[in-house]
């Protein structure tokens, strides 16, 4: 309570010290309230640069000069982004205001570096949110998250079907329809299981003692690491087939067996395995799509429509489709979205002051959506992590679909038979 009362006391303090900094005349009243949308998010750069370099001085042990910097970066550059976003959202205003209160009533106070630091990480969260309120989503990034979200689903989606073709029509074949329902009765649970994933994931990632940020790491490394296995399955299977080789050799084990349970087992196993990569995909995604949920729930809406069409057309007029032509683009297009997930994953260690924060002086920085959804921030840290990504996925990419063929061409070429010695 002592320290809340402190925080506002100080918080008035520096707001009755702000008028005096920035001169409360009509003339210069007249000048603050002409700051535009544009000026402030520009502003919000420079309050962030202040932030680091408090954090760097508390690190530093220097208590006077990263109180003189938060007060800086408060009173001469916050000062100026209030302006437009109180007109946007008056309740963040005043929390950012509070947090600045806090940090430099803390550091007056001597308190812990852990706990400042812990502060100063939310603060710089809340800057996050201050910058969304004061841009514009635009069309580039609501199109490119669409995109991504559609990605997902109508990829796994595309998968099950596929799955849930070579099940059905090995039954139908073997003439032995019977079974058709477990098989199905284990699709349904794989469905209900996925969708009970999704929330139990919400749950238990708000549960967990850890930051936000950290959270959100960890979510999106996972998330990259299974794209990546993903991507290189994608390719293996656009030669072998090695997954749906797999699920008829359970198919036929079920069958000779005869149990419902052991068919609905490899209907489950057969779905749920795509539906569990979704729930993760898509919780990656939206930790990082903050603002452009719409345009997340939109690409899921469009993606299970495809599908619809898609599974109407395979099992309603049994027509074939360009599955390896999909593939292809499949590949590529969830590489992307690996590289994107990657970025976002350091830069929120970044802000969770776990991984370095080198800026790339001259860069251009693009607004915060444009960022989440491409996953570059201009840092040393984010862009080389990308890089060396996309270096992996162009090496791999160039074996697969370069070297892996001509090796296995000249592998196939009969070599002629060395002529035997006739007898003497």
């Amino acid at each position: 309570m002592i320290r809340r009362l402190l925080a506002l006391v100080t918080l008035v303090a520096g707001l009755a010290g702000a008028a005096v900094a920035l001169g409360a005349t009509p003339a210069s009243a007249a000048n603050n309230l002409s700051v535009s949308r544009k000026d402030a998010i520009a502003k919000v750069q420079e309050v962030r640069a202040s932030i680091d370099r408090t954090l760097a001085l508390i690190k530093e042990g220097k208590s006077d000069q990263a109180f003189e910097e938060a007060k800086d970066g408060y009173l001469n550059h916050f000062e100026l982004v209030e302006i437009p976003l109180r007109v946007a959202d008056n309740s963040l205003t005043i929390h950012a205001e509070s947090l600045f209160a806090e940090i430099r009533t803390m550091i007056r106070d001597g308190d812990s570096e852990s706990a400042i630091r812990d502060k100063i990480i939310e603060l710089r969260g809340v800057m996050d949110d201050v910058e969304r309120k004061l841009t514009s989503t635009g069309l580039t990034a609501p199109a490119l998250v669409l995109g991504q979200s559609f990605l997902i689903i109508f990829r796994e989606g595309f998968e099950v079907i596929l799955l849930l073709s070579v099940l059905l029509g090995y039954l139908e074949a073997a003439k032995s329809r019977q079974y058709m329902r477990p098989i199905l009765a284990g699709v349904g649970i794989a469905a209900v299981a996925t969708v009970l994933t999704v929330m139990l994931f919400r749950t238990i990632f708000a549960a967990l003692p850890i930051g936000q940020e950290m959270l959100e790491a960890i979510t999106a490394l996972v998330a990259v690491a299974m794209l990546f296995y993903v991507s290189f399955w994608l390719i293996a299977r656009l030669e072998h087939k090695r997954w749906l080789e797999f699920v008829k050799a359970r198919m036929w084990s079920a069958v000779s067996v005869g149990s419902a349970a052991s068919l609905m087992i490899v209907g489950f196993t057969a779905v749920y395995r795509e539906g569990f990569e979704t729930a993760l995909f898509y919780q990656a995604l939206i930790s990082f799509g903050t603002g452009l949920g719409m345009y997340i729930l939109g690409g899921l809406f469009l993606g299970i429509a495809a599908l619809a069409v898609v599974a109407w057309m395979m099992f309603r007029l049994g027509r074939r489709l360009p599955i390896k032509t999909f593939m292809n683009i499949a590949v590529v297009l969830v590489m992307a979205t690996s590289v994107a997930f990657l970025g976002n994953a350091v830069h929120a260690l970044q802000a969770a002051d776990r991984v370095p924060f080198t800026p790339l002086a001259g860069w251009p920085r693009p607004p915060i959506f444009l960022s989440e959804a491409t996953g570059y921030w201009s840092t040393v840290q984010t862009v080389t992590a990308q890089l060396v990504l996309t270096a992996v996925y162009v090496i791999g990419g160039i074996y697969a679909f370069v070297v892996k063929p001509r090796l296995a061409r000249r592998a196939a070429v009969p070599r002629p038979v060395a002529p035997t010695a006739a007898p003497a």
